[in-house]
């Protein structure tokens, strides 16, 4: 699509994602995903991510741009974060990287 451009760069932010009081993840070395139309998003590494509380989801979605992205849910929030296990290869970092959809940023 002409005039969509999607940029990763290494993030040096503080960021966590927190849901019901309960920590998820925290990072202070997120990949920070910009793309045309869309929020900034935030890509944490595994080792950042609490996965042993997120349950694997059914759902799929398919991003003509990013590829296809599997899902993990909370008890009460399906589909909370998602990550690209085989990504575009123009944006290849992002892989087995865990994105929130409420992702908070501290000040340091």
């Amino acid at each position: 699509m002409a005039g969509h451009t999607i940029t990763v760069e290494q993030g040096t932010e503080h960021v966590r994602a927190v849901h019901g009081g309960e920590l998820l993840a925290e990072s202070r070395r997120p990949l920070v995903l910009r793309e045309t139309g869309c929020p900034v998003r935030y890509y944490l590494p595994p080792e950042d991510v609490r996965t042993a509380l997120l349950v694997p989801s059914d759902t799929t979605t398919h991003c003509p741009f990013k590829g296809d992205a599997s899902y993990w849910s909370l008890p009460d929030a399906p589909d909370l974060v998602w990550a690209y296990e085989e990504p575009k290869a123009r944006i290849a970092e992002i892989k087995g990287h865990y994105c929130f959809y409420e992702t908070e940023v501290l000040a340091d």
